[in-house]
């Protein structure tokens, strides 16, 4: 199984999740993208990243993010921050960061590309890569795809270990909106790794929080899935996966670098709705109750 997975409990295989198959495309190309705001610039970029993650990454990811930085499937680019478009709104920003990021003379963003699959080293370079550059400069890192400002210590706990092994809760968010007959979902980080972001509607308030621990899980147990099959054989240009996938306690906990002795599981329908897989919105009841308890319980 995938490094995703490493030091859990072995799962059934793929060919033993029920229903019919979703076909979903795979991206020829994924892009890690971050920014870095700071004050004044950098004489070259290049170099200093290059030394600080010499002297502070750790293998053996040091010299998958070395590697990226020398070739050009990892681009710095620095410019004056007015000949950038507008860097989007951060839903996390505090007033110091709004104000840094408006005081920059300029910014740096680091963009990297790398095919889907294991590792994501697009992501995990460019991630890094700012982060070496903020680091040695007291500036802040956006994560673009999200949007969000990320600290220096959230980042680095957010890196795979020795092990390869990461904790897909750092890679991914859970977006939330109350509509009129609940709240919407739709996560924020699998299309990091090539797969459409989960949605649902109408989630009750009070299943908010374990709606969310049960989308964590399903978003790691697809993942595993869809890691499963890129590494069959030569590179597909689309990916059959269960319309019906079991999630259980052991995948939320794995979705948070835990563990999980308990075995409880329930199914989960699924369509693709163009760019997402929907979840059915009259299903967030008795989901919840059969994989964690009645309410009081």
């Amino acid at each position: 199984m995938s490094a995703l997975i490493e030091g859990n409990a072995p799962r059934s295989p793929p060919g033993d999740e029920l229903g019919e198959k979703l076909t979903l495309p795979v991206p020829e190309t994924l892009y890690g993208t971050y920014a870095v705001a700071f004050a004044n610039p950098v004489a070259d970029p290049g170099a200093l990243a290059h030394d600080q993650i010499t002297r502070h990454v750790d293998l053996p990811l040091r010299n998958l993010v070395l590697g990226m930085l020398d070739s050009p499937m990892l681009t710095l680019d620095q410019r004056l921050s007015g000949d950038f478009p507008p860097l989007p709104a951060v839903y996390n920003a505090t007033p110091a960061d709004r104000a840094a990021i408006g005081a920059a003379s300029h910014i740096l963003a680091v963009r990297a590309a790398y095919r889907a699959g294991w590792p994501p080293a697009h992501e995990w370079s460019a991630r890094v890569v700012a982060g070496a550059v903020a680091a040695a400069l007291s500036a802040p890192v956006i994560d673009v795809f999200t949007p969000r400002i990320l600290s220096l210590d959230d980042l680095r706990r957010s890196l795979p270990g020795p092990d390869g092994a990461v904790r897909l809760t750092d890679w991914m968010l859970l977006p939330h909106t109350a509509g009129p007959e609940g709240f919407w979902f739709t996560t924020s980080g699998l299309a990091r790794f090539g797969l459409p972001e989960l949605h649902t509607e109408n989630v009750p308030a009070p299943l908010v929080e374990p709606w969310g621990r049960l989308l964590n899980g399903l978003a790691r147990r697809l993942l595993d899935l869809w890691l499963d099959e890129l590494r069959t054989g030569d590179r597909p240009a689309t990916i059959d996966l269960p319309e019906t996938v079991s999630v259980g306690l052991q995948d939320i906990a794995a979705a948070q670098g835990t563990e999980d002795p308990m075995r409880r599981e329930v199914s989960v329908r699924l369509r693709l709705d163009d760019t997402v897989l929907t979840l059915p919105d009259e299903a967030p009841e008795a989901l919840c109750a059969a994989l964690f308890g009645a309410p009081g319980h």
